[in-house]
């Protein structure tokens, strides 16, 4: 809460007017109440209620007009209630930077925090660490993600860069982050016009890049072309994100000179190592993460025992996820029945799972910038065949591949990886190699799978009986001092836990076991 100083008077605390209000309603509620006739009904008893709350309200209004007479000149400033309600939400107000900050949303960021859960300090030691990894006299540029229109005016639903959002916290569109020994973090932000203000509403500037993502320097972003070419001419050798390569810096003379005397390079590589062990802030958010599309996971099963559409348990899963705090989808869910199952990356979604066939879910969520990423496959109808069971691979999972010091190893059953790095990327940390040792503070996936098509595409050589038939198990996988810890074993992979699952409460109701037996057959 904040303080109300009225002309030469000290100032008025607010947080204590507003427990003083407090302890006379609690007081007023604690009192004994002379109880209404039965004979009134409801509606003495609603009238005796409102007479009590509108005298404690009464009292509470008293209280702090005799706390605003601490002063002669109160009363000129603040007659009523009302008033001070007022001048308290006109003190109490914070600078819109853009996106949450601790006073616009101290419900998701504690004081001192850039992004939910991770602190100023955290990111300034994160460039402090990219620039002792860069080379001496290096120059790294970082540009955020574009936004992308789905027509001339209307936007798509922004997610930033992962470097970008690492280095600055970040999350809106338009910036460029500049790194160097020299100058330490210079952000140059964009311009903005209030017809942009209207349209699309505050963003951060030059001030809050200081005072809030507390670069060292900062500028609008129409000043780049004066500035960052004298930075390019000083530096040995300049790094960026080429992913995010952008016009702002690209177009520039210096740029294209030093990039014709080979002196500019990906970032990538630098930026990899530093996002491939994650901190201590980073595992309680991915934990977060994994626990929200566990439970969303777990309640898409349950429905899909009645409702077989795949776009409706794709809808499913995005309302668990994003009812429990997620922001957004880590990635389109795969939502694949039967057959689709055996397209590792199914998207189309409109399909229906018909009588005794599998259902494959593959699904993410997104977490304060940071990705879960879990599979199972289930028979909605609570049974697995004798084919199934044979297929099924839970086993791969256990090939020893998850203490520390031993890499993610490629697995012929699955002609995909058996796993990759997450982080803030879904794939995260691609440019190491995928023989890189597991280390404490990584976290993987381990996605054992089988995919055979319903008639052969490349030479898959099966029975008839397990034509059209996918399976994949994946889970996210911390890797600790001790070995590791699974991040979404709360959902079932076992045969008889998911046929518990899947039969649970199925006894209680006649129709959901009709519609199981149905569906079965």
């Amino acid at each position: 809460m904040g303080q109300i100083r009225i002309g030469a008077t000290p100032p008025i605390h607010t947080g204590q007017i507003a427990r003083g209000c407090l302890n006379i309603i609690k007081k007023k509620k604690g009192e004994k109440k002379t109880q209404p006739s039965k004979s009134k009904g409801r509606r003495g008893f609603r009238a005796a209620a409102a007479k009590d709350s509108t005298a404690a309200m009464a009292t509470a209004v008293r209280l702090l007009r005799r706390g605003l007479r601490a002063g002669e000149a109160a009363p000129r400033f603040l007659s009523t209630s009302q008033n001070l309600v007022q001048r308290v939400a006109y003190n109490t107000r914070s600078v819109d930077v853009g996106q949450p900050t601790p006073r616009s949303h101290p419900e998701l960021l504690a004081e001192g925090e850039i992004t939910p859960g991770i602190t100023s300090d955290e990111y300034i030691s994160r460039r402090k660490k990219l620039l002792e990894v860069l080379p001496e006299k290096s120059l790294a540029i970082i540009a955020s993600a574009e936004q992308q229109m789905m027509t001339d005016v209307v936007p798509y639903p922004f997610r930033q860069n992962g470097d970008y959002l690492y280095i600055t916290g970040c999350a809106q569109p338009g910036g460029v982050a500049v790194l160097s020994e020299e100058t330490g973090l210079c952000m140059f932000m964009p311009d903005t016009s209030k017809e942009d203000v209207v349209w699309q509403g505050q963003t951060a500037g030059v001030e809050a890049a200081e005072n809030f993502f507390k670069a060292d320097k900062a500028f609008p972003l129409s000043e780049m072309q004066k500035i960052l070419p004298e930075m390019i001419e000083r530096s040995k050798v300049v790094y960026h994100n080429v992913k995010t390569l952008s016009p702002s810096y690209k177009n520039l003379d210096s740029f294209r000179r030093a990039s014709l005397n080979n002196k500019v390079k990906d970032i990538a590589y630098y930026t990899d190592e530093l996002r491939w062990i994650k901190s201590k802030s980073e595992i309680g958010l991915m934990r977060e993460s994994a626990s929200i599309v566990s439970q969303s996971l777990l309640q898409t099963m349950l429905l899909s025992r009645t409702h077989r559409e795949e776009s409706q348990l794709a809808a499913k899963i995005e309302y668990e996820c994003k009812m429990r705090g997620a922001q957004r989808m880590a990635f389109h869910p795969v939502v694949g029945g039967g057959a689709n199952g055996s397209v590792i990356h199914y998207s189309r979604n409109d399909g229906r799972v018909k009588a005794g066939e599998l259902l494959l879910m593959d699904v993410g969520c997104e977490y304060q910038g940071y990705l879960s990423d879990l599979t199972r496959t289930w028979p909605p109808c609570g049974r697995f065949s004798p084919a199934q069971v044979k297929m099924l691979i839970k086993g791969f999972q256990e090939l020893g591949i998850l203490e520390k010091g031993k890499s993610i190893q490629y697995n012929y059953l699955n002609p995909t990886a058996i796993g990759h790095s997450l982080g803030m990327d879904i794939h995260d940390s691609v440019k190491l190699s995928k023989d890189k040792p597991l280390e404490p503070g990584v976290i993987i996936t381990i996605e054992p799978g089988v995919y055979i098509p319903p008639v052969p595409i490349l030479k898959e050589n099966a029975p008839d009986r397990y034509r059209g038939i996918g399976i994949r198990i994946e889970d996210e996988v911390l890797i600790t001092e001790s070995g590791h810890e699974v991040l979404t074993a709360s959902v079932p992979k076992e045969i008889s836990h998911i046929t518990t699952l899947m039969n649970m409460g199925s006894s209680n109701s006649m129709m959901d076991a009709h519609e199981l037996r149905a569906a079965c057959n």
